[in-house]
């Protein structure tokens, strides 16, 4: 049967190397298929299936984060099907996100998969195809999870086609393992913050998550716990978890010690059109803080944490303060020989700290009234002319249908851009990268998989060097289950592009976005014939593109 890609007549982004690492290179007017025949043109290929990555994470969030417990609408309204259910349909806004730049990367992959038996043959050139045989395997990835069985295109597309069939789900897993297994023993052991490439401990991690993922399946192996919770012990490779918590995500330093793959940017890749090559990573996740006159970064004032994602955290936990802005700071900044001051900004710029006033605290859930008297004392010296204290329960998502004002939910700060390469009002432009794993989380995935796998003492004791980075006490026996392991990676992993997978892996979608999200109900979830909308539907686009009418749409649509 033959089968399609949606979108066809690819351009290519012909790029020298890999993200950080990437500048652009115009090959206009000279053929492509004598460019990919030749060692450097066949590199420019490789480099392209990265770039398409930016396609995939660099846009909206919302297949990633929407509709679950850790985030909901906050003053700007999030596209209503994705984040709430009810006006799911196949058509929707946003529902073919993922479907065409995964596809894009596919075809891409396919066209390196292709040149590779005819372009010059280098002692590098396994590497490189396992390289792109991971990044296909990783947009596979992402398909199954949210539309389930997907076509598997693995030709090199050159001419339309028109009719597709629909693989399923369990193939689509034995596709995705196959490239897999042919990137592991192909790619290159050197570290990441060196070469910006896919090396051995990416494809472990990746290996990890989808024999975890497919454990869950009705058609998962009885071995898949087990496999998953020896990869990702491949992939922790007995590295603990040694950098602080705030260091992480600190601006400069995304290629880390504890990073394991990225999608990668840098200010010179991006200056012939900042504003669509850069990504939207820092504008969600907060709320609004601003005009532009404040100087402070453009924000959505969507994807808001909620009550839970924000009560997740106890008193000592770093990660608290690593990944929330709890007082916005203000003070003085001289642009253009004009100073004026300046919100939010100044906790990354200030070349004198101390001199900063605070605007906005947020009360942490364990205050107690003495806490909130004792921290106004303290820091009486500190508030600005304008301070607003928020108490605990009066700044998550939820209380913008009582008070939405600027800056009344709490920022993530995770992914600040101090440096953006256009100001503000010019619309939600960074050139950080976008972490996709990173050893922390390979953690959480090895406690999971052991759980899972019958040795609940081994996963606890990779959860517990988590907790053990995060400075709060080890998790005990008792507790140790699948719903502390959402709360742990709650905690650790809160607007990482993960959690929409989390619950739609382990069967508490429903459950626990109906309980946490003050916009969605139980029933939301009901749809066509009583099924439930636990998969995205497949995009009425490419229903529309394909003859074959043959193909059913996912239950509930």
């Amino acid at each position: 049967m033959k089968k399609i890609i949606i979108i066809l007549g690819i351009a290519a982004m012909v790029l020298n190397s890999c993200s950080n690492y990437i500048e652009e290179e115009s090959l206009s007017n000279v053929p492509a298929d004598a460019t990919y025949k030749t060692a450097s043109g066949y590199q420019l290929l490789i480099n392209t299936n990265y770039a398409w990555l930016k396609s995939i994470y660099g846009g909206n969030p919302w297949l990633f984060e929407s509709g679950t417990d850790m985030y909901a609408e906050g003053r700007t309204p999030e596209p209503a099907g994705l984040s709430q259910y009810t006006l799911l349909i196949p058509s929707s806004d946003n529902v073919a996100d993922l479907y065409t730049p995964c596809y894009q990367l596919i075809q891409s992959v396919n066209k390196s998969v292709y040149y590779s038996a005819i372009t010059e043959q280098t002692a590098n050139l396994n590497t490189q195809v396992g390289e792109a045989r991971f990044l296909r395997a990783q947009a596979y990835f992402l398909l199954v999870q949210t539309y389930g069985g997907v076509p598997i295109v693995n030709e090199n597309i050159t001419t339309p086609v028109l009719s597709f069939h629909r693989n399923t789900a369990e193939e689509v897993y034995t596709q995705i393992i196959s490239d897999l297994d042919a990137a592991l023993a192909s790619v290159g052991t050197n570290s990441y913050s060196t070469t910006g490439k896919v090396n051995k401990r990416a494809v472990n991690d990746l290996l990890a998550k989808v024999y975890l993922t497919r454990g869950y399946e009705t058609f998962g192996k009885a071995d898949d716990f087990a496999k998953a919770a020896a990869y990702a012990d491949a992939a922790i490779g007995g590295q603990t978890l040694a950098l602080a918590f705030d260091q992480l995500f600190k601006p400069g330093n995304d290629l880390n010690a504890e990073t394991i793959f990225s999608v990668q940017y840098d200010k010179a890749s991006t200056s012939t059109d900042p504003t669509k090559l850069g990504n939207n990573q820092f504008y969600y996740f907060s709320s609004y803080l601003g005009g532009a006159e404040t100087g402070a970064p453009l924000r959505s004032y969507n994807l808001c944490p909620t009550d839970y994602a924000l009560g997740l955290y106890e008193k000592g936990d770093k990660r608290w303060e690593g990944t929330f802005m709890t007082e916005i700071l203000e003070g003085p900044e001289t642009t253009n020989g004009v100073t004026k001051n300046v919100l939010y900004y100044p906790y990354y710029r200030s070349t004198n700290p101390a001199s900063l006033k605070v605007r906005h605290f947020y009360e942490p859930k364990w205050f107690t009234p003495a806490d909130r008297i004792a921290w106004e004392t303290a820091n009486a010296s500190r508030k600005s002319a304008t301070f607003v204290y928020h108490p605990w329960g009066e700044y998550s998502a939820a209380h913008t249908l009582i008070k939405n004002l600027d800056c009344y939910t709490i920022p993530v700060k995770k992914f600040d851009d101090p440096d953006p390469t256009t100001p503000s009002s010019t619309g939600p432009v960074s050139t950080r990268d976008i972490i996709v794993s990173r050893l922390g989380e390979t953690y959480l995935i090895a406690a999971e998989a052991y759980l899972k796998a019958g040795q609940p003492g081994t996963g606890l004791d990779r959860l517990n060097e988590v907790r053990r980075r995060a400075g709060v006490a080890n998790a005990t026996a008792a507790e140790f289950n699948i719903d502390y392991i959402l709360d742990e990676r709650g905690r650790e992993l809160l607007g990482e592009y993960k959690r929409w997978f989390d619950l739609k892996r382990t069967g508490t979608l429903v459950a626990r976005a109906s309980a946490h999200n003050y916009k969605i109900k139980a029933a939301n979830f009901v749809g066509v014939g009583g099924q439930l909308k636990i998969l995205r539907p497949i995009p009425q686009v490419a229903l529309d593109l394909n003859q074959n009418k043959d193909f059913p749409q996912n239950p509930g649509y």
